[in-house]
């Protein structure tokens, strides 16, 4: 533990935690699965004191309560898909996977009242059986959940057209690090009656406050999905297309993924078995775009009009539409199916995020300085371009601790220089903290610091993320 707990103390603890939640809902040493002990890249493992599995907002608040009267610091757990080290501990952990109910689908103020445990994918099929869309939409749909996006700040897919996580929380509950719960599930669009302490939980990792429901806002659901990929010569095009597309499609684009060569190409080979690519190899550039609209008749030739005229000006090389549900799947797949990656054996990922036309510039610095470091390395990307968000994933020959922490010295010396930030939509957690000043300057990183101890002056939420308190 952070502060080791004496075996009166820890007896006590773990009495005041079953009080809590119930002896069935406590785990400690091997009682602990070894699903909550690692991040989903196996790079960060922790030993929990206890885990606690709360079933509503009262528990939440007595565990909270607890680990206050024993100084024991509590880290909130989502659904594990963290690649940061975000949800590791040495203290009490606290998952929020029983808090999974969908309270409420208002289809009058479109809004949706959900448990921080519920699974991302789950809220998406609630949301639509009513006619009703949550945008929000990333790989991990499917364990994901709504707290840890909203911990996150998540954004995904649709940034484009729906924005950030952010964007959709109107209201939500939290319990404070006193055990104090605040309630603000409002449905309200416009509310600026104060500080917005909401805006400040999201994002902020379990650091400040434990978010235990949500109210999200929902758009009405499409009846008209338009999807492609387009092969592109140069980044230039791959700008060009994002801006005619676009202004073609009257604000209906809501997804724009970009895939460098030596991405698409490992991908869809490395899934030949599974399905033949879409386009052949060999362009520099390839966007996945994705229309979202009402009217599948008039905006399906809208769509290949707005195709056609890029290739008629040479903007685009090639490109195929999608002509049924299973192959739109298909071409996301080449987005999303990533196993093939693996055989890099990456020293790290890379979540990152810059002004759109500084890509080319990050991307040749960053390969520039991994040649200098290193000799040899793979770095492939690829990213919601159309929001400024890159992923990389880089390889020097090795893997573990001392290989990510050396190539992430050379990566975020490289977005330093273009100004632009080391986390787009993953999280800080633990293994992008130290390197926070590449991306925030030192007063505002003191601010944090000092946004930290107003919420939480015992340290007791998810210490050691996002900032240190001395």
């Amino acid at each position: 533990m952070t502060a080791t707990v004496e075996a009166d103390a820890r007896t006590g603890l773990h009495a005041a935690l079953i009080k809590a939640v119930g002896e069935a809902n406590v785990f400690t040493g091997e009682g602990i699965d070894d699903r909550y002990k690692v991040d989903l890249l196996q790079m960060s493992r922790c030993e929990p004191a206890f885990l606690v599995r709360p079933a509503n907002t009262a528990e939440v608040a007595a565990v909270m309560r607890a680990a206050n009267e024993y100084n024991i610091p509590v880290t909130p757990l989502g659904g594990r898909t963290g690649l940061v080290g975000g949800g590791m501990t040495d203290g009490i952990q606290i998952s929020l996977e029983r808090m999974s109910a969908i309270e409420e689908i208002d289809t009058t103020a479109m809004t949706m009242t959900v448990g921080a445990g519920c699974v991302l994918q789950t809220a998406h099929e609630a949301a639509e059986a009513q006619g009703t869309l949550l945008p929000l939409d990333l790989g991990a749909r499917g364990t994901a959940t709504i707290g840890g996006v909203i911990g996150t700040n998540a954004g995904g897919n649709r940034v484009l057209r729906w924005g950030m996580m952010a964007d959709m929380v109107l209201g939500l509950e939290a319990v404070m690090a006193d055990g104090t719960v605040i309630t603000s599930l409002t449905k309200m669009l416009k509310d600026n009656a104060g500080y917005h302490w909401k805006h400040l939980l999201v994002g902020s990792e379990g650091t400040l406050g434990i978010v235990t429901r949500a109210v999200l806002r929902l758009r009405p659901l499409p009846r008209s999905i338009q999807t492609a990929i387009v092969a592109l010569p140069t980044f230039d095009a791959v700008v060009s297309t994002l801006r005619r597309l676009d202004a073609a499609l009257a604000g209906r684009l809501s997804s724009f993924e970009v895939m460098w060569q030596d991405f698409y190409e490992r991908v869809t080979e490395g899934n030949r078995a599974k399905r033949e690519p879409p386009l052949p190899g060999g362009s520099p550039y390839y966007a996945l775009v994705e229309s979202m609209g009402d009217d599948p008749e008039d905006e399906a030739p809208i769509f290949e009009k707005a195709l056609a005229r890029l290739l008629d000006d040479g903007l685009a090389t090639d490109a195929v539409i999608a002509q049924s549900e299973g192959q739109r799947q298909d071409l996301w797949a080449v987005r999303e199916d990533l196993a093939t990656l693996l055989s890099l054996n990456a020293a790290d990922t890379f979540d990152v995020s810059m002004a759109l036309g500084d890509m080319p510039r990050f991307i040749e610095d960053a390969r520039r300085r991994l040649k200098e470091r290193f000799g040899e390395y793979e770095m492939v990307c690829y990213g919601h371009a159309g929001d400024g968000n890159l992923h990389a994933i880089v390889a020097i020959g090795r893997s573990g601790h001392e290989a990510k922490y050396e190539v992430d010295e050379v990566v975020f010396e490289s977005v330093r220089m273009v100004g632009g930030s080391i986390v787009g939509e993953h999280g800080v957690g633990t293994t992008r903290r130290p390197f926070m000043d590449r991306t925030r300057t030192a007063d505002e990183i003191e601010l944090m610091k000092r946004l930290k101890l107003a919420f939480d002056p015992k340290n007791l939420l998810n210490p050691g993320k996002i900032v240190v308190l001395q």
